[in-house]
């Protein structure tokens, strides 16, 4: 039975679940979430120095069935050992994400060399040598390393660190496969590629447009704010392309009112096609524009572009956009009309908008419907690209990307000796591209499920098959491991065990999506009969033997977290604060990252209205538009749950498709269908009517990845992971 809310008394019942399931039991469940330690999933952020399940405002409980489900994964105890006696990795590469996850923790390093069947367990000093014999044993240029939002900042600090001096700016993240765009985007139009909003300006606005983004599924947390707007007299309009039932009411659990009656999440739910956003967003601002509701005195004073852009929209009509965007223009002209009365808007999206081929022309037009009225800038009104994992935004403000800004690197040349190699290096595309042609030699993960993040599978496993070395620092098994075997001659894959966050024997500290940077006390018991080290010991011995004593980095010194962090202090911008953030305790928000004044960091002082050209709806005859979704039972690749309870769906093995578009098939409810793209195909998927716009379908991440070409974004890298071509068609196969 298909569900037409979220949260609630099962989310409840699910999450004292999942505590009495925990190996370590419910107590020590329970106080390790209340621990003064950052949260461990998405970046909204919650826990630090106010204690687990507060956020910076201080509001308790603040928690969601991703904090738990993470929390229950990280107490699970170690992998038995007969595993990998008894099983082979090709076994291992037919379990499910959930399977693997569920295996337990890595307790103790893991080899497998090429040609073997069998990961074999390993002592540290081997896995060090072999990893840095690896590396000697190549040309800089021929390795990539990246960074999963896991880690934390000292972490992902110290191993850039470390590539550069090592020889290659191959450094990369998972954030250019959700929101770089969202990064280049802002970049482009208000000169910082970050929120321009904090938590405190989300509970003095009066409207939310919530585009490409399902919170209720993703970051629950959000939720409650949203809510809050509307029982204020606020407007929350949602646009997204499918039908979320938890975007339309939720049980918030710790609102008692809410938990017995529900609340109404959105005013008006707006589904336009897939690709539609930019036809939308430009109808919008020239309905903005036809009401006089544009804020003359800012763009005059603030910002450069408008009577270009404006100019630009006077070749495309309302009602053409609206065509464009597959919605009603009646629709449209509604929402621009609240949007034009509303005082204090902020603008809130995630990969809907971002996992285009233009998704950075989405984000810019956003912006420029915000910086028409003025919304951009001042306080209780912004900018919130919803960022995924807790400390993706940490891992780009400390230098773990392929360019770093040229402030922070004039500061590590002049006061660490830095010389980095020149150039721009290749970001996660690049490096894949370049596997495939053989001219990888190494690779290390800090964190992350880099193989099944891809786009096109059967590219992304070939490609990193060609790597000759690869090394996994992760805390559970998942299908990076499995399957990808290392084919060159010589070639082997190793997995490193690490500790969780709340695991650590000294602080770190993580940056959420509101530039809030939390220090988190570590201190939690790890798993018996454990091997585990800590990511900065894991950094730190590889860099000694990698690297001569008396070179730039002291590996001995930065095993202590605190030198690490005053390095940090010495190079980050905004970073200043964190030098002692040990001993003094005080969380900040980065300077220079919230825009509650209309400065922006950009050549002139200006933020910039930018052209956006319209994007073509081209299909041929048959075709459907898929997005790839993740459900509330999982976080990126990770799956915690086979069943999607939101979206009353069993399983994922399913295309969830308009009924119109299953009776144009001839499909019945449940019927197996083929899906095909250019990338791959899938077959054996059971198709069921869905609330998705016409000419839509949507399937489930990671698995639907075979899917997805490996064509991006231009201009930020980005994959198409929401826009891919498909044909679909039965089977044959019994339902």
């Amino acid at each position: 039975m298909r569900r037409h809310s979220g949260g609630g008394w099962s989310a409840i019942r699910y999450t004292l679940g999942k505590t009495f399931e925990a190996a370590t039991g419910p107590v020590d469940f329970w106080r390790r979430m209340s621990s003064k330690n950052a949260c461990k999933t998405c970046a909204l952020g919650m826990g630090g120095q106010a204690g687990g399940m507060h956020n910076e405002a201080g509001h308790f409980p603040e928690f969601c069935k991703k904090s738990v489900q993470a929390m229950a994964a990280d107490l699970q105890p170690p992998i038995d050992p007969m595993l990998f006696l008894s099983r082979t990795v090709d076994d291992l590469a037919r379990y499910t994400p959930r399977q693997l996850e569920n295996l337990g923790r890595l307790a103790y390093p893991l080899l497998r060399t090429s040609g073997s069947a069998r990961y074999q367990r390993i002592s540290w000093d081997e896995a060090f040598d072999r990893a840095a014999e690896a590396m000697r044993a190549t040309s800089p240029d021929r390795s990539f390393f990246y960074s999963s939002g896991r880690s934390s900042n000292e972490a992902a600090f110290l191993l850039q660190w470390l590539a550069r001096v090592y020889g290659t700016n191959n450094v990369n993240n998972c954030s250019y496969y959700c929101h770089q765009a969202s990064g280049v985007g802002l970049s482009q139009s208000i000169g910082s590629g970050v929120a321009t909003v904090t938590l405190d300006d989300l509970a003095h606005c009066d409207f939310a447009l919530l585009t490409g983004a399902n919170p209720a599924s993703n970051h629950p947390r959000l939720i409650s704010q949203l809510v809050e707007m509307r029982a204020r007299g606020g407007q929350v309009i949602v646009v997204n392309p499918l039908w979320e039932p938890g975007l339309d009411r939720f049980y918030i659990p710790s609102k008692p009112m809410s938990l017995v009656f529900g609340s109404k999440v959105h005013d008006l739910y707006l589904q336009p096609r897939i690709g539609g956003d930019i036809a939308l967003l430009k109808a919008l601002l020239k309905v903005v524009i036809g009401e006089g509701a544009c804020d003359d005195e800012f763009i005059r004073g603030y910002t450069v572009g408008f009577d270009a852009l404006k100019a630009s929209l006077a070749s495309e009509s309302v009602d053409e956009l609206a065509a464009g965007a597959g919605l009603p223009a009646q629709a449209i002209i509604e929402v621009g009309k609240r949007y034009a009365r509303a005082r204090n808007a902020v603008f809130l999206w995630a990969m809907g908008i971002t996992h285009h081929e233009h998704g950075v022309d989405n984000v810019t037009a956003i912006a420029n419907l915000a910086l028409a009225r003025g919304m951009v800038g001042r306080p209780h009104a912004g900018l919130m690209p919803i960022r995924g994992h807790s400390n993706i935004q940490g891992v780009g403000s400390v230098g773990f990307a392929p360019n770093l800004r040229a402030g922070f690197l004039k500061t590590m040349e002049e006061l660490y000796g830095l010389q980095p190699p020149a150039g721009k290096g290749l970001d996660s595309m690049g490096s894949l591209l370049a596997a495939e042609q053989d001219q990888m030699d190494f690779a290390l993960f800090l964190g992350g499920n880099f193989f099944a993040a891809n786009p096109d599978t059967g590219f992304s496993r070939a490609a990193l098959s060609r790597v000759k070395t690869t090394v996994h620092i992760n805390t559970k098994l998942n299908q990076s491991h499995v399957c990808v075997p290392p084919e060159r001659e010589g070639g082997c894959t190793l997995i490193l065990p690490t500790c969780a966050r709340d695991e650590e024997t000294q602080s770190t500290t993580q940056e959420s999506g509101f530039s809030f940077v939390r220090l988190s006390e570590g201190g939690m018991s790890r798993p018996p009969a454990s091997e585990l080290k800590s990511e900065v010991e894991i950094i730190t011995s590889l860099g000694a033997r990698l690297l001569p004593e008396g070179g730039p980095i002291d590996f001995h010194r930065m095993r202590d977290h605190n030198a690490i962090r005053q390095v940090m202090a010495d190079v980050v911008p905004g970073y200043k604060p964190v030098a002692g953030i040990g001993e003094s305790k005080q969380e900040f928000h980065v300077e220079g990252r919230v825009r509650h004044t209309p400065v922006f960091p950009t050549s002139d002082g200006k933020a910039r209205f930018l052209l956006v050209e319209t994007p073509p709806n081209r299909l041929v005859d048959g075709a459907l538009r898929l997005m790839t979704i993740r459900s509330e039972g999982q976080f990126n690749t990770v799956v915690y749950e086979e069943e999607d309870r939101y979206r009353g769906q069993a399983a994922r093995d399913v295309i969830l498709m308009n009924e119109a578009d299953m009776r144009d098939r001839g499909l019945a409810e449940g019927t197996r269908v083929s899906v095909q793209s250019k990338a791959g195909s899938m077959t054996g998927i059971r198709a069921t009517a869905y609330p998705i716009a016409k000419g839509c379908a949507a399937m489930y991440y990671p698995e639907a990845n075979v899917l997805v070409e490996r064509a991006v974004d231009g201009k930020s890298g980005t994959p198409s992971f929401k826009n891919v071509v498909v044909h679909v068609e039965a089977s044959g196969q019994p339902g």
